[in-house]
């Protein structure tokens, strides 16, 4: 298998959370990294041991303990916004790699719960400590505690939340483009460029240097 084969099915292996607890900033660049061999297959705890034993299989690597620096298995974890307390500030919106999370500016936000991956992402930018973790599959772990239909979901959405992030920015830089062009344009000639104009105007025979 070539390497951007193997990466790819390293990928559609992995559940898909976008937590980053691998390491990495994406199960794609996980993938990549195992791909290559600059990664363990044992980096993921949202896919548990079942991950382990899939991403073995793919591999050819020996079956291995999931490594305690990157977490620990366990239930799925579902993100809940006390609405009484948020501020409406969007950060945990721009935070969501999958965009499980509604809302505006100083309005109350709202988390879609089947779309939450668990991520936890949206727990550290909150300026008010209003989101909190719950346990949403009981007993259940790892690959029991989200399916394929789950992940292969979360994957499309953290595609269009990545692709709309990059045409914003790009959108964003062509607008200071623009307007840095129409500043410069509109600003102000210099004492030095002024006068020569005046001579020039005054002497039609006169170059202007630049």
């Amino acid at each position: 298998m070539t390497h951007p084969d193997l990466s790819d099915t390293l990928n559609a292996a992995l559940p898909q959370t976008q937590c980053t607890r691998c390491g990495y900033p994406d199960c794609h660049a996980y993938a990549q990294a195992m791909a290559e061999g600059a990664a363990e297959i044992n980096q993921c705890p949202p896919g548990g041991a079942e991950g382990i034993q899939r991403l073995a299989r793919i591999t050819g690597r020996p079956v291995i303990p999931l490594n305690p620096d990157n977490g620990h298995e366990g239930p799925r974890q579902l993100a809940v916004i006390d609405e009484a307390w948020c501020i409406g500030c969007t950060l945990c919106l721009a935070a969501c790699p999958v965009d499980a999370i509604v809302g505006g500016p100083k309005r109350m936000h709202t988390v879609i719960d089947p779309l939450c991956t668990g991520c936890e992402l949206c727990i550290p930018v909150c300026p008010v400590d209003c989101i909190s973790l719950v346990n949403a599959t009981g007993a259940r772990t790892g690959w029991q505690a989200w399916g394929e239909p789950q992940a292969a979901e979360a994957r499309e959405r953290y595609a269009f939340h990545t692709f709309r992030d990059v045409r914003e920015e790009r959108e964003r830089n062509e607008r200071l483009a623009s307007a840095g062009s129409r500043l410069r344009i509109d600003a102000p000639a210099d004492e030095g460029t002024r006068s020569a104009a005046s001579q020039a105007i005054a002497n039609p025979g006169t170059t202007l240097e630049r």
